[in-house]
Formats: structure tokens, sequence, C-alpha cells
């Protein structure tokens, strides 16, 4: 199994960070994908990468949460890391689009997010995009970029069937799925009744969102194989068949992981 988005290089896991790691390799965890927040986390993802490499793998880019008024200067010195030589990063994300809380900084949002998808593009690199009450917006802006052979994951995702079918309309992508597909209320599990498992990588979103049983406490990577099970009843095919699956995709998505 690979979890494709975690950030257990936050400071909710400063005081058991290696056992976290240890937990998540004896889970059958064999990668895990650090998908960076703001300027602040890139040193702690780093660090996190440099203690365990070939397991820890980084990637590039602003969360659509953390636009400051200097986003721009943010921006240019993050897409600056992208172009030194052999860098390590393995994505552009946290990229995308939120406006569940707060849609004054709209137009700052939808700006940033152009900017990165097209870092993306000129430099090969695949997208991991957030998206929350912004499905409109980011089916728009990815139909203005249909052509350009972008790929990527669209993370978190818990929405219906037919916003399923939209975003998988654009065939570089699949879907993140994490703890929320265990949820009780959660629609998840019918709106991917016609999503084939191939277009479906895990996902935990460490430490956010735990999957049942440990809904409301720390998440953490060794939990990715709870929505693996969930994935297994819901497609009724073996856990096995879910990881190797699974696992393909994420590979697929990020060749950049296979070098190790």
């Amino acid at each position: 199994m690979i979890d494709t988005h975690s950030h257990i290089y936050g400071p909710e896991f400063a005081e058991d960070r290696d056992e976290v790691v240890l937990r998540a390799r004896e889970a059958g965890v064999e990668k895990i994908l650090l998908p960076n927040v703001n300027e602040e986390t890139i040193p702690l993802m780093m660090a996190l990468c440099q203690a365990h490499p070939g397991y820890c793998y980084p990637m590039m880019g602003l969360h659509p949460t953390d636009l400051e008024d200097d986003y721009l200067q943010v921006l240019e010195r993050m897409h600056r890391l992208l172009l030194v030589p052999n860098h390590p990063y393995v994505a552009v994300g946290e990229v995308g689009l939120d406006f569940y809380w707060d849609d004054s900084r709209k137009t700052q949002q939808l700006d940033a997010f152009e900017m990165q998808i097209e870092w993306a593009r000129d430099l090969g690199l695949p997208l991991m995009i957030h998206s929350r009450s912004a499905q409109k917006e980011l089916v728009d802006i990815m139909n203005a970029h249909r052509k350009d052979g972008l790929t990527g994951v669209f993370h978190c995702f818990g929405g219906n069937a037919e916003e399923a079918r939209e975003l998988l309309s654009f065939d570089g992508f699949v879907l993140g799925i994490g703890g929320v597909l265990t949820y009780k209320k959660a629609i998840l599990p019918d709106a991917l009744r016609d999503v084939p498992l191939e277009r479906i990588v895990l996902e935990t979103d460490s430490p956010y969102l735990a999957p049942v049983p440990n809904r409301g406490k720390r998440n953490e990577s060794s939990y990715v194989r709870l929505v693996a099970q969930k994935l297994s009843e819901i497609y009724q095919v073996s856990l096995a068949e879910v990881e190797d699956v699974t696992t393909c995709n994420a590979r697929r998505i990020f060749p950049a992981i296979n070098a190790v």
C-alpha cells in the first residue's frame, strides 16, 4: 500500500514521529507521500524525507487556505525549488481551491492554482489537488487545461457520483480516497459504484479524517489499511487486490517514486 497524502511531518507528530513511521511500515505501507502546505512546512517535510529516504517523498506547493498577501513572492520561491536540477519533489501539491469557510480570497486562490497548474504542465509533474466547496470552479479551470497532458490526484474526494464522473473525465487523474469512506453517513460508497478501482489511490490526510474506528482521533499513515479494507467490501474483491491495484495506480501517477 502507498499512502499518497500524509502530513506526518506536522507538529501533531512531534512526540512520536518515528513510531508513526514504524507503525506504517508494520501495517504494510511501503511509501508515504507528503504534500507541502506553506513555506514553514518545507523544512519539517524535508527533514522527514531525509530521515527516511526511499520511503517518504516530498511535494511542493502552496495550499489554498495558506495564501497571504505575499503569496506571489511565496510562489516564486517555491517555483525556484522546482527548477533546481534533480530536485526531490514528486508532485506539485498540495494545491487547489477551498471556499468552504471563506471565499474572500477567491481571485487569489484561482490565480495561485492556475500558476501551479502551469508548473506541473511545464515540468511534467503530477498535481495533488485539494478542492472544497469549489467543484464548479475546479472543473472550469481544469477544462481550460484539458489538452495539457496533466496527471494527478483529486485529493480527499467525498462527493457524489456525478461529481466523480466530472473529475474522472480528466483522463490522467485518479480520486484520493481516505477515512471519509468509512463514515456512517458518507455518500462515498454509492458514488464509487461506477468508479473503476484503477482510478483510485489510497490516502490518509494524516492527522485529519481518521477512519472508523478511530474517527475523532489523530489520523496516521498506518490507518490507510482501514480504508483499503472498506474498499475491498465495496468492490467485493480481496484486500490483496485492493492493495495491488491502488499501489500500481499510485506508481503510475507518481513515477518519481519508482526510482527507489
